[in-house]
């Protein structure tokens, strides 16, 4: 007898990329890191107090969230923060999806996205992009699916879709979009805006590539408060450390060290 889920016996894990031993000289291309080091800001908050350490930290890391929200104009309320943005994926699809629901995307794309659902037990719509790689808005719109998740600019391809192009899909589409934004810091355009306007949009970000953290695990998501608030039930109760919230609160708070790099 298999004490594990039918569909988690079946279903093959996310591989993440393999890291070089200490030492190795080798390039390492493979999991897209920053080669330069963090903001000199990250350094010095690692002084963080020893007796900090004796202490649950802050549960909605509120420090991080007012830096955000004050980054783009919106309220603590509207943000959310997670352990990587990959947290926050797999927030959305347990909050969101049910077994036998389902989940669209593009492909190629991350690939973490079939792995969540999975997990769920949703079924995936998968919609080819164009010989250009660009998105088959036309197929995406019409999907019947619970969650679509876009990675803009899109992993592998790196191709970056106009937030309008965007919008008008969240407009048609039936369910809940989320603009995965792991890379946005290297275009030049961003879908705050319509995280902001929209009841059906989330964006969410990480601290690994622009910011020079993938050590660290930290991202946010950015959305209505209601589905926040939402997300905010199904996380775990400490899911961000206090020596994650100090160097992430360290990092976004040097924005010119982070456009020299990028």
């Amino acid at each position: 007898m298999g004490y594990l889920r039918k569909n988690i016996e079946a279903m093959a894990g996310y591989v993440p990329g393999e890291q070089p031993a200490e030492g190795d000289r080798a390039v390492k291309l493979n999991t897209n890191e920053n080669p330069y080091p963090p903001s000199p800001r990250v350094m010095e908050a690692l002084r963080v107090p020893a007796d900090r350490l004796r202490r649950y930290p802050d549960p909605l890391a509120n420090k991080v969230r007012d830096i955000v929200a004050g980054m783009f104009g919106l309220r603590r309320e509207n943000v959310l923060c997670g352990n990587g943005s990959d947290e926050l994926l797999t927030l959305i699809v347990r909050a969101c999806v049910g077994e036998g629901e389902a989940i669209a995307y593009p492909t190629p794309t991350y690939s973490l996205y079939p792995v969540l659902a999975a997990v769920q037990g949703a079924r995936v719509l998968e919609a080819p992009t164009r010989e250009d790689f660009s998105l088959p808005v036309e197929e995406l719109e019409r999907a019947r699916a619970r969650l679509m998740l876009l990675c803009n600019p899109n992993a592998p391809t790196g191709v970056f879709t106009p937030v309008e192009a965007i919008g008008r899909i969240a407009a048609r589409f039936a369910g809940l979009v989320v603009v995965d934004e792991a890379y946005v810091d290297f275009a030049s355009d961003h879908a705050m805006r319509l995280a902001a306007e929209r009841p059906n949009v989330l964006v969410f970000r990480t601290l690994s590539k622009s910011y020079s953290l993938a050590g660290l695990r930290f991202g946010y998501a950015v959305g209505p408060p209601e589905l926040i608030a939402g997300l905010e039930k199904v996380k775990d109760s400490y899911n961000v450390d206090a020596v994650s919230i100090a160097l992430a609160a360290a990092a976004l708070q040097d924005q010119p060290h982070m456009r020299a790099n990028v």
